[in-house]
């Protein structure tokens, strides 16, 4: 009887313990996006309905306060086409990580993580579908690696913030460590932002700002790169884009342009894209939205060609 209490003791202990060892892990967040749209899309001469994926995704993210303001946390998102329920080849392709945080020393960040730079500059100033689609920013020169990244980001100073990333070449043949540097900088209504990358004798620099007065928001960002459409078109290119918001109640109506002028002495290698767009917010997790999108390519074809769309979607977060 004493052997049989004693152990329902230690059962009802082990049980107390695995409660409270669980309730101080991590706290797990299930999050994603789902966003098609029906286009009528023309290149090359030829038009063609399609049900278009606008990186959908779904994703996993969580973190453990260890006390001491230290904190472990991790991310990890699978893109995927909800047109065919077909996963993306590279099935954490998106993003996996694992970051260690100080609270007065900032993160520091090792995986597989989308450009900083990028984030700082480019998708910053795309406010109308997050840059993704047939509307996404055909002219940014993405100069960065996604994987194999060490990466720290920092603490807020002053409103502004750093992010330092080098991917590891891991001695495979024709892979150079590639480098990534960001600011952001965020006073009140005025935001500031740069971004440059490396990747052996390939480099861009770009610098965004974005201001928001009302109901109207107007943001752009220069870039000038180095060799990004190598070896095809080698030399250096400046790359201008411009984007506006207004919003009345649930409705926004979005502008954007771009134009990137030739590529070195290769003559035909300037484009200009456009995109006009109306959004409206169903829920704070829903929206309809509707596009016209164009990309005017030069004679060279850098870009791949001519190409303009008509489209109708909705986008849901979750």
């Amino acid at each position: 009887m004493k052997r049989q209490t004693l152990l329902r003791a230690f059962s009802v202990a082990g049980l107390a313990c695995g409660a409270a060892v669980a309730s101080a892990q991590s706290s797990v967040t299930i999050y994603g996006r789902l966003n098609e749209t029906v286009e009528r899309q023309t290149a090359g001469g030829s038009s063609v309905w399609v049900l278009q994926n606008n990186s959908s995704r779904i994703g996993f993210k969580g973190t453990e306060d260890m006390g001491g303001g230290l904190a472990a946390g991790f991310q990890i998102e699978h893109g995927f086409s909800p047109d065919t329920g077909a996963a993306n080849a590279v099935f954490w392709g998106r993003r996996s990580e694992v970051n260690l945080t100080a609270s007065s020393a900032g993160t520091l960040r090792l995986g597989n993580m989308v450009s900083e730079a990028y984030y700082a500059t480019a998708d910053y100033v795309s406010m109308h579908n997050h840059d993704t689609g047939t509307s996404s920013d055909a002219l940014y020169a993405y100069v960065s690696s996604n994987t194999n990244k060490i990466a720290y980001h920092s603490p807020t100073f002053g409103g502004a913030t750093v992010d330092v990333a080098r991917t590891l070449g891991e001695a495979r043949p024709g892979v150079n460590p590639t480098y990534d540097l960001a600011v952001n900088w965020a006073n009140g209504p005025l935001q500031l932002g740069a971004g440059y990358a490396k990747d052996g004798d390939v480099h861009q620099l770009a610098l965004r700002g974005l201001y928001e007065f009302g109901a109207f928001t107007l943001g752009g960002y220069v870039q000038r790169d180095e060799n990004a459409f190598a070896p095809a078109a080698p030399g250096s290119r400046t790359n201008v884009r411009l984007a506006a918001m207004y919003a009345l109640g649930n409705s926004e109506f979005h502008v954007n342009v771009g134009s990137a002028g030739n590529i070195g002495g290769l003559a035909g290698s300037k484009a200009s894209q456009a995109t006009v767009a109306y959004n409206y917010k169903l829920s704070k997790r829903t929206k309809v939205y509707g596009f016209y999108t164009r990309l005017n390519d030069g004679a060279a074809g850098i870009y791949g060609g001519d190409f303009h769309s008509v489209a109708l979607g909705i986008r849901h977060n979750f």
